[in-house]
């Protein structure tokens, strides 16, 4: 079949993705500059269809989030308030718990934790939370803490990154979310969260979650002060640190939303701009089984168009999503299982329920199966 290309930079690519090798730095970078955007979904969907077939993957998952009191003040976090802001929140232990309950009759199977880095809560109150959510709902998986998270209760705990994963896992983590990556790149961190762990030590936070045996996702946050090689370095060493480990399940390519945040003066990403990094992610991340088009971030409707630019993945229900929505996210901050079905069968692929690690579900109306 003659594929046809605009861009003959794009030439050598495509016999690389057609061999199924390795792409470069170069390519990398090459492929963010071209204009040729269909030729580069074209390339990406090969290898999302290589991979997954006619499938999108979803599930039903509730995210929680404890606290919005956090003691860095990153430029591109609008969710972030200081403890003395009024409008600051924190649940307590019985209010996480009831958060957790409701909408169960859609049988929720993950729930998805993250919150602020707060200056009181201890790593004693995140294992209570935790075990307290397993006693009242042990069969959903708990997706819990970024690598932020993770080096910050180390930090405050005076104890090892390893001993705190260990204490966690042993609470009642079962997998981790791969937020707070942002973009490695020191230049860029300066500006956009120079208050967080810098790339290395996200990188090495990564590697000892790896190592204690969880799972976790990882991320990139793209359109807002990086360039073409900060994105593709970014994409490389994650590529190496999965090499290693293979602990990685999905990335997920998140848009930048500058509503509400000291970088309140940059545009919003674009529906070209979000799919070239759905594709272009697809294309470097060979050793990374998904690829998500977060539909909170990109829309439903991008998010339908990157099922053909090499995403395999909708994320899931979310059901009251905050850290976008305080950043002006203007999408709805939950779609019910229902919904999710018909944006896949639209676009042309076959909905698969999965739980947090991919194992195909089936339900009825109160309970999930995994089938391994």
């Amino acid at each position: 079949m003659k594929v046809l290309i605009d861009d003959p930079r794009l030439k050598p690519v495509l016999d690389k993705v057609q061999a199924g090798e390795r792409l470069s730095f170069d390519d990398g970078v090459t492929l963010y500059r071209s204009p040729d955007l269909l030729a580069t979904g074209y390339m990406a969907n090969l290898v999302r269809e290589r991979l997954s077939g006619n499938v999108t993957y979803f599930n039903v998952n509730r995210h929680i989030n404890p606290t919005d009191v956090c003691v860095a003040s990153c430029k591109m976090c609008a969710f972030g308030k200081k403890a003395r802001d009024p409008n600051s929140y924190t649940m307590s232990l019985d209010q996480v718990w009831e958060t957790a309950g409701r909408g169960w009759s859609e049988a929720i199977s993950e729930f998805h934790i993250v919150g602020g880095l707060h200056p009181e809560l201890t790593l004693d109150w995140f294992c209570q939370m935790l075990r307290g959510l397993k006693e009242r709902f042990p069969a959903v998986h708990l997706k819990a803490f970024t690598m932020v998270e993770i080096a910050y209760l180390a930090q405050r705990g005076k104890i090892s990154v390893r001993e705190t994963i260990e204490r966690l896992k042993e609470a009642g983590v079962d997998s981790l979310p791969g937020g707070g990556a942002e973009i490695f790149s020191e230049r860029v961190r300066r500006i956009i969260c120079d208050h967080k762990i810098d790339g290395n030590q996200w990188i090495e936070v990564a590697r000892e979650v790896h190592r204690a045996g969880l799972k976790s996702n990882c991320t990139m946050l793209y359109g807002h002060v990086e360039n073409e090689e900060d994105r593709v370095d970014h994409l490389v060493r994650l590529r190496e640190l999965q090499d290693e480990t293979g602990g990685f399940v999905t990335f997920i390519p998140l848009a930048f939303h500058p509503g509400n945040t000291a970088l309140a003066h940059v545009s919003s990403t674009t529906g070209f701009m979000d799919l070239k990094n759905i594709a272009v992610s697809r294309l470097m991340l060979d050793n990374i089984p998904h690829i998500k088009a977060y539909w909170v971030m990109m829309t439903p409707r991008i998010a339908q168009i990157a099922q053909r630019f090499g995403a395999d993945d909708l994320d899931g229900t979310v059901v009251e999503e905050k850290i976008y929505h305080d950043a002006g996210a203007t999408t709805s901050q939950s779609l019910r299982r229902a919904e999710l079905l018909a944006l896949i069968r639209a676009s042309g692929r076959d909905p698969v329920e999965r739980d947090t690690l991919y194992h195909p579900v089936v339900r009825d109306e109160t309970t999930v199966t995994v089938l391994v």
